[in-house]
């Protein structure tokens, strides 16, 4: 980053639920999980306690966004921001692990995650066959698209989905615009329910007051036809909620949602 680039105010925002002592969690930073032509690419990996004898489960805070445009617009890289290291830091609070990275192809390089982190399975600490992932906003779609590939469905486990852009379904473009509008990374496009796997849990999140156009009209397609195909769904709406509630918005309604996604995560991933 630039000295001159300045951070946007949004990077700082932090979860308004905290855990006593999620402050303190062990955190390893820039672990090389890739190397190529150019800057490795790297991973920040905070660790709950009592796990060094025995692996616990990984959550990865997925992000859909390049890093080289992120860091253009708001200032620093994705993996820096205080809703990813909050976030981070209330998982490993919670007994798994959390991982975030920078990346430069979201969807190349999230395989490249995963499979780094089955490869060194045992010396991060991490049981290869317990990982789940946790996306919000424009992260959703590619987190869905992780999901929906064949090789990783015999080790993601589950999936937590905060006030997300989804698919595209019933002629929607919402989407597929605010894609070309933000940036992110849409693998998912021309894909539908019946791509996602059939047993792997999901938690859905949604903020009845988001304002970004088409979001909650697709969110509110995708949760039906998730119902209707019976897919594992627990879904959490909050009436009040702006857009990323989770940090803009303080009260009593966002703070149970996060404890329920963190319950959520220590039931599916069977964390200690």
């Amino acid at each position: 980053m630039s000295q001159t680039t300045q951070r946007a105010e949004v990077t700082f925002k932090t979860t308004v639920y905290r855990i006593p002592g999620m402050e303190a969690v062990e955190t390893r930073k820039d672990v090389a999980y890739q190397s190529t032509g150019a800057a490795a690419l790297t991973m920040d990996l905070y660790h709950p306690a009592r796990t060094k004898s025995r692996p616990a489960p990984a959550v990865i805070i997925v992000a859909g966004y390049p890093d080289p445009g992120f860091e253009k617009t708001l200032g620093c890289k994705f993996k820096e921001t205080g809703p990813s290291v909050s976030w981070a830091q209330l998982i490993a609070a919670s007994g798994v692990v959390a991982v975030t990275y920078t990346n430069r192809e979201p969807a190349a390089d999230l395989a490249a995650l995963l499979a780094h982190l089955r490869q060194n399975a045992g010396d991060l600490g991490i049981d290869p066959y317990r990982i789940g992932l946790w996306a919000g906003s424009g992260n959703v779609p590619l987190a869905l698209s992780a999901l929906m590939q064949p090789q990783t469905r015999e080790y993601l486990k589950c999936a937590v989905l905060c006030y997300g852009l989804t698919l595209d379904l019933e002629g929607g473009t919402a989407v597929a615009d605010a894609a070309r509008i933000f940036g992110f990374a849409n693998p998912c496009a021309g894909k539908s329910i019946s791509d996602l796997p059939s047993d792997v849990p999901l938690f859905i999140a949604r903020a009845g007051q988001d304002t970004i156009a088409g979001l909650n009209a697709a969110l509110d397609r995708f949760l039906a036809q998730a119902v209707a195909a019976n897919l594992p769904v627990t879904f959490a709406n909050h009436p009040d909620g702006p857009h990323a509630f989770d940090l803009m918005y303080d009260s009593e309604t966002s703070r149970e949602i996060i404890r329920q996604i963190l319950r959520f995560l220590q039931f599916h991933l069977g964390a200690a």
